[in-house]
């Protein structure tokens, strides 16, 4: 519920008791991944979404009554359903959403979860959405990697849950484990859903020039923790990069490796390297090639490529190193304004992170959301 999290916590705070539905599963083409949420405020106002507006309505309605009643549902939507289309799921998929009430008794722990969210701690909230012993739905703990908080009604189920929890949160995952009713690793009875928060990703802009600053908004708007980098303070300045959380004055290279040296660099870090300059980006680019993480793209020219590889080549970097190489740099969109280039490396991303092919919608067929 990440996106909902400080309309919740704000409501929490002013004594209000709000209604949470929050997809926990999801089959075929659905069109929001597990996590996503919807807040209904006791004055009628909703923020979040569950499925893009499919099934908005219906989970209104039903987050309504789960207030009124004060008792967690379960609820599936999709074409399997007899009222599938009355709600309005017609984009092909299946979603699970587990709707409950949220206020300072049902969830004494929320401020400990937002204030981890907010120092960039990360930390798991574990329910339990479905149970054969009805009276354990809804009971909940808070994971962090070192720490536990509340209990899901015995040592065993805790346990294992526990470990299981912390292994999603150590990868960024969200999604529902399965369970015996006391906790057995093997059986059915028992489903709980951790939702994972951990800091965002990062995006690494190295290069202080225009396309950057463009670059910097559109990892903000996607949800990025942008830092842009460049040796030149006369170009390296906040005000020239609103949009960026961090300004550093370094050189790329040696900025790099002291931020992987400390542990701040995962497989989810995006570097976006458009100094198109051999002094710093084949320094950079030797170092970022030797790290495990999402994405490395360089800006440039038919002939930069060709003189960077080059120069690779000559510093040792060996061919399976380089094919990890976005270069040049971004899809072919035709691009030709920074917002565009920004659009077109970001696009490069998102097809990446989730094996797109970056072609038309509309001369593909088959699933859209894989």
């Amino acid at each position: 519920m990440r996106d909902v999290l400080d309309d919740v916590y704000r409501r929490w705070s002013a004594g209000e008791t709000v209604g949470l539905g929050t997809v926990v599963a999801t089959f075929s083409s659905a069109p929001r991944e597990p996590g996503a949420s919807m807040v209904v405020a006791p004055d009628g106002t909703v923020a979040g979404s569950v499925s893009g507006g499919c099934v908005e309505g219906a989970v209104y309605e039903l987050a309504q009554e789960v207030v009124a009643e004060r008792k967690p549902v379960l609820q599936r939507y999709g074409v399997s359903d007899d009222d599938a289309f009355a709600v309005g799921l017609t984009c092909g998929g299946i979603i699970d959403i587990y709707v409950e009430h949220v206020d300072r008794a049902s969830m004494p722990e929320l401020p400990e979860v937002v204030a981890s969210v907010r120092d960039g701690e990360p930390v798991a909230v574990v329910t339990v959405i479905e149970h054969e012993r009805r009276g354990l739905v809804g009971e909940r703990m808070i994971v962090w990697p070192d720490r536990v908080a509340g209990t899901l009604g015995s040592s065993r189920m805790d346990d294992a849950v526990v470990d299981d929890a912390r292994g999603l949160l150590a990868t960024g995952r969200t999604g529902t484990l399965h369970y015996g009713p006391d906790g057995q690793r093997r059986g059915e009875g028992m489903a709980v859903f951790v939702n994972s928060f951990e800091p965002p990703p990062r995006l690494l802009v190295f290069g202080a020039i225009d396309f950057a600053a463009a670059m910097a908004r559109m990892g903000a708007y996607l949800g990025y923790q942008v830092t842009v980098c460049d040796a030149r303070p006369v170009f390296a300045t906040s005000s020239r990069f609103p949009d960026a959380h961090e300004v550093v004055v370094d050189w790329p290279h040696r900025y790099l490796k002291a931020e992987a040296e400390a542990g701040r660099i995962d497989a989810r870090t995006a570097i976006t390297v458009l100094t198109h300059d051999p002094k710093f980006d084949v320094p950079l680019l030797e170092v970022a090639l030797g790290l495990d993480v999402g994405y490395v793209g360089a800006m440039g020219s038919r002939k930069t490529h060709d003189d960077r590889f080059a120069r690779l080549r000559e510093a040792g970097i060996g061919e399976a190193s380089l094919e990890r190489l976005s270069s040049p740099i971004g899809l072919d969109l035709g691009a030709r304004t920074p917002e565009e280039t920004a659009v077109s490396i970001a696009a490069e991303i998102i097809a990446l992170r989730w094996s797109g092919t970056g072609r038309r919608l509309a001369a593909l067929s088959g699933r859209i959301h894989n």
